[in-house]
């Protein structure tokens, strides 16, 4: 593994940073701190600073009028675990072998020997903290599945999955290995005490730090606390979870009780005197659920929602601040995703990955300094359990090509079966269409533009073929389940009210 370091690190990130925004180093220039704050199935329209008239986003809206907003920001899958797969690797969850959300005691993992971020950041020297949900593995007490900090992480705190049995009072949190039990409070503060408990008592001197801070909100089952559901009218079926609200005023108040715990941790860094140098990249997983239950999230128009590869369903807000180097707002309509987050980190960093490594993002420094994004592939989503007809998708620019496989989809399910790899193995695209993203996502423009049809299939071909070639098949395992029975059974009681 070919990791530059500290003797070389100071001259490295003074010509690659320096190169993408001139006039920022000096030649005593740190390197910053790295923060990725990501919430769960928060939707592309579900923030007052991306179009929402309703929510109220106070501290997320700032954050945005201060920095760079991302009107085409993508998760790396449309759900979940393979999100958070390819945020953390730098690559397309297939080729990690995550084919979907992982539950309970489920052997499907993220395997020790891929290359995270938080690996190459700690290897480099940076101090590493995780905070909030996982979910990489069945189980974050098990010594089996490789745990955070085999990833890289030097502190964990979190949850393998969801937060249960909802938001309040959660009993299901493990730090650094080890079940904490039954907490008092919601999950948005607890996570965010303990990424400023972690700030204050763990991190050491001036050595920079990554910090992955993981948010549930507004993951199901969802509660929050009356003083934000109150802000909200009266409106819907009452929440499953809570019955003194309605799901509208649940839904609605867990965004803002999530808005309300990231102010006070960007509050704390500028108390501690590291918000200056301290680059922050704030996006969702995937697009809004808008489940029976809560159906309440929006894609602001996009089309379709969690678990498609349409817009609705990766299109997510994407928002990033790093006031040493950037001090003037931007809004940027270009495409970037979270396979881009390593990439770009480790550009900022001084960190070169692996020269074997397969990337599938590109870091996008270049363009916060006015410059386009250099990729060598297309942006690109396969998930086999897609909603809608079409199960993998391709970005360039603003063409978007997607395709159907023989088949259609698998069924909507979490874990991995094994005639369910039989088929993702054997996967076989039948049908294209090209879309104009500065049009409409509903309406078939190949013939219209045969030449771009051709490349981007050309392109969407090659990379399927490539990311079937690294795609691990998982073994029949059967582990011991009692551990996990009684949260199987919990999840087993949500699935009637799932669409």
């Amino acid at each position: 593994m070919k990791i530059i370091h500290a003797v070389n690190l100071q001259l490295l990130w003074m010509v690659c940073v320096g190169a993408a925004i001139p006039g920022l180093l000096q030649a005593e220039a740190p390197r910053p701190n790295l923060i990725v704050v990501l919430c769960d199935d928060l939707g592309y329209g579900d923030l007052a600073c991306y179009g929402n008239d309703v929510v109220q986003t106070p501290n997320i809206d700032q954050f945005a009028a201060e920095g760079i907003k991302f009107t085409r920001c993508y998760a790396a899958a449309p759900n979940c675990s393979p999100a958070r797969t390819g945020l953390m690797t730098g690559r397309t969850p297939y080729r990690a072998g995550i084919h979907n959300w992982i539950p309970y005691d489920s052997p499907m993992h993220v395997r020790k020997d891929e290359v995270t971020i938080a690996k190459l950041l700690r290897d480099s020297g940076y101090q590493t903290c995780h905070v909030g949900k996982w979910h990489l593995n069945g189980n974050l007490t098990d010594t089996r599945y490789p745990q955070p900090k085999d990833h890289g992480f030097d502190w964990s705190f979190g949850t393998q999955n969801n937060a249960l049995p909802c938001h309040k009072d959660p009993v299901n949190f493990v730090r650094n290995g080890k079940a904490v039990g039954p907490l008092k409070g919601f999950a948005a503060d607890l996570v965010t005490d303990e990424a400023i408990r972690w700030l204050n008592k763990q991190r050491q001197g001036d050595t920079p730090f990554f910090m992955y801070v993981a948010y549930h909100e507004p993951h199901e089952p969802i509660a929050s606390n009356h003083q934000y559901t109150k802000l909200y009218e009266s409106r819907g079926k009452p929440s499953p979870y809570d019955p003194e609200v309605t799901s509208f005023q649940a839904h609605h108040g867990n965004l803002t009780q999530m808005d309300s715990a990231f102010g006070r941790l960007l509050k704390h860094l500028e108390t501690l005197g590291l918000r200056h140098d301290t680059l922050i990249f704030f996006t969702s997983d995937n697009g809004p659920a808008i489940t029976n239950a809560h159906p309440h999230g929006s894609t602001g128009g996009l089309r379709d929602k969690k678990g498609s590869v349409y817009e609705g369903g990766i299109r997510v807000p994407g928002v990033v601040q790093w006031p040493r180097a950037w001090k003037n707002p931007q809004v940027l309509d270009l495409p970037i995703s979270g396979v881009d987050v390593l990439p770009t980190f480790c550009q900022v960093a001084g960190v070169v990955p692996p020269e074997t490594l397969e990337l599938d993002g590109a870091s996008f420094i270049s363009a916060l300094g006015g410059r386009p994004v250099r990729r060598n592939k297309p942006l690109y989503w396969q998930f086999h359990s897609a909603r809608g007809e079409d199960q993998l998708a391709a970005i360039d620019g603003n063409w978007k090509i997607v395709g159907q496989f023989e088949g259609g989809s698998l069924p909507p399910h979490g874990d991995i079966f094994a005639e369910h790899q039989q088929r993702i193995q054997d996967a076989r695209i039948t049908r294209y269409q090209l879309f104009d993203l500065t049009k409409d996502e509903t309406t078939d423009v190949q013939a219209e533009n045969p030449g771009v049809a051709q490349q981007l299939i050309r392109n969407l071909q090659n990379t399927f073929l490539s990311v079937q070639s690294d795609n691990p098949s998982w073994p029949a395992w059967e582990w011991p389940r009692e551990e996990g029975m009684q949260i199987r059974a919990y999840v087993e009681s949500l699935k009637s009210m799932q669409e």
